[in-house]
């Protein structure tokens, strides 16, 4: 009698243990607090619930007044992903700069010094490093957040991030398992398909992947992906032949599975999120991760609640869940016990020094070396759509830091075919500097940059994305990401300063 009055709550708390939910506001709310006394061991937060390091650090100390082993997880890429500073932008260069430096050691520093700023805050779950391999420049949702296109740079560079990470006392989650860099659409909205062959994802996809779980890495987090030659039936997330055959059995990994956000249409749009959070538990995946759109109680009592009765109908084993729920209990132990490097192995300017050495130059052969500007110029940011992941509320360019540096520098945004003839009005006689975002991929900005160059050749060109060609007869700086650092590291060339 006594056994069966305790399995509903054993399975309650394990049901709730496996969530990774978010919340709204910059103050945990009763519902979050009751839960955790309930078995919820993770929380994830995400920009809205941040507005400075003094009080993200009382946020998580409120968390941990209610569990003090819990996890508290975060999408801290660096770069063009940035929570801790979503509204000033990113003090460090994400994955494309790092990668176009290739030197592992200042990868590795700068993981451990964002890791530390984490750590001091009171976060000790990154979901990050992207791991994807850029293998298709047009891909809307990966980009600048893939250290590049070349597999054996990515691996090396995703695993010196979780070194750095890692030593910080932060758990690293590698993502997008197996691989999201080979699509052309973004899984927060729809469903992707690869269509590569096993062979090739097997050489080119899952590299990264191997070189992050010969690092140690913690948690890997999986992508709401369909490739046909690893599951014809199934997203990866939902797929025990890509989650527990290939990465547990073939890979060898043994630590914490987390899922992409579940609330992402590629799930929502086709599984639902409760149907899909309990096919992924099936599938091999410990943690369900959910909370960027879908953040209140109800939430969770709805997913909860679909976990049990998949539990009581059969359909989940009851030790799948238990064992997905040690998993996590897993990781906060080896985050309350990791030792921390010591943080003298950092230069505290790190992020700075990285971006500055990632801005590549090109000028027109016929033509003397890029001059610096010694007045004011005009500068016109042409702005795409930010993606889901990178978020519209992060600044980003070269403006702010040129008026510094610059008194006088006006500036303007423009977007759409009418672009060009606006910037060329308003900047009047002002030279002028004209940053995209990612310009391949837009062919209204393409436009834009010919009309612009037409009329005045001598305006330069920042790309802020992933740069392609360099435009014949431009002064052009390539940032490689577009963090606050990569357009200070620009704007210090433009100015010379």
């Amino acid at each position: 009698m006594t056994t069966l009055a305790r399995r509903p709550d054993v399975l309650t708390r394990d049901a709730l243990t496996v969530l990774q939910p978010g919340f709204t506001g910059t103050t945990a709310p009763d519902w979050l607090l009751r839960r955790l006394g309930e078995g919820l061991a993770s929380v994830g937060l995400f920009g809205r619930n941040i507005t400075s390091p003094a009080q993200l650090t009382a946020l998580t100390a409120q968390l941990r007044a209610e569990r003090d082993d819990v996890l508290v997880a975060i999408d801290e890429e660096g770069g063009d992903v940035t929570r801790l500073e979503v509204h000033t932008g990113s003090s460090f260069p994400g994955n494309h700069a790092l990668g176009a430096i290739d030197d592992v050691e200042l990868t590795r520093q700068v993981a451990h010094e964002l890791g530390h700023r984490l750590r001091v805050c009171g976060v000790n779950l990154n979901w990050a490093p992207s791991a994807d391999v850029n293998s298709d420049p047009a891909n809307p949702v990966i980009g600048v957040r893939s250290f590049g296109a070349d597999p054996e740079l990515v691996a090396r560079h995703t695993a010196a991030y979780v070194t750095g990470l890692q030593t910080a006392g932060v758990a690293a989650c590698t993502k997008h398992f197996p691989g999201h860099g080979d699509t052309s659409v973004d899984s927060h909205h729809a469903l992707p398909r690869i269509d590569a062959s096993r062979s090739v994802v097997l050489d080119r996809e899952l590299s990264p992947f191997r070189a992050a779980i010969d690092a140690g890495t913690r948690a890997v987090m999986s992508a709401h992906i369909l490739i046909p030659a690893l599951d014809p039936d199934h997203p990866a997330t939902l797929s025990h032949p890509v989650l527990t055959d290939l990465l547990r059995g073939e890979l060898g990994y043994t630590g914490l599975i987390v899922t992409d956000g579940m609330e992402m249409r590629a799930i929502a749009g086709t599984y639902g999120i409760e149907r899909g959070s309990v096919l992924a538990i099936v599938a091999g995946a410990d943690a369900i991760c959910v909370g960027g759109g879908l953040a209140d109680d109800e939430t969770v009592r709805r997913l909860r609640d679909a976990l049990i009765k998949a539990v009581r109908t059969g359909e989940l084993p009851e030790e799948r869940l238990a064992d997905a729920a040690d998993r996590v209990r897993t990781l906060s132990r080896w985050t309350a016990t990791t030792p921390r490097e010591p943080s003298v192995t950092r230069p505290p300017d790190v992020g700075l020094l990285a971006a500055r050495r990632a801005v590549e130059v090109t000028y027109p052969a016929d033509s003397a070396p890029f001059e610096p500007l010694s007045e004011p110029p005009y500068v016109a940011a042409f702005t795409p759509v930010a993606n889901f992941a990178v978020g519209s509320e992060t600044p980003w360019g070269v403006a702010a830091e040129l008026v510094r540096l610059l008194p006088g520098t006006r500036t303007g945004t423009f977007t759409g075919e009418a672009a060009a003839r606006a910037a060329l009005t308003e900047a009047g006689r002002s030279r002028i500097v004209a940053v995209v975002r990612d310009e391949h991929r837009h062919p209204w900005m393409s436009a834009a940059l010919d009309t612009l160059l037409t009329a005045r050749p001598d305006t330069i060109v920042v790309e802020m994305g992933v740069p392609q060609s360099p435009r014949r007869g431009a002064a052009h700086l390539a940032t490689h990401g577009a963090a606050r650092v990569c357009g200070q590291a620009a704007a210090e060339l433009i100015a010379r300063r």
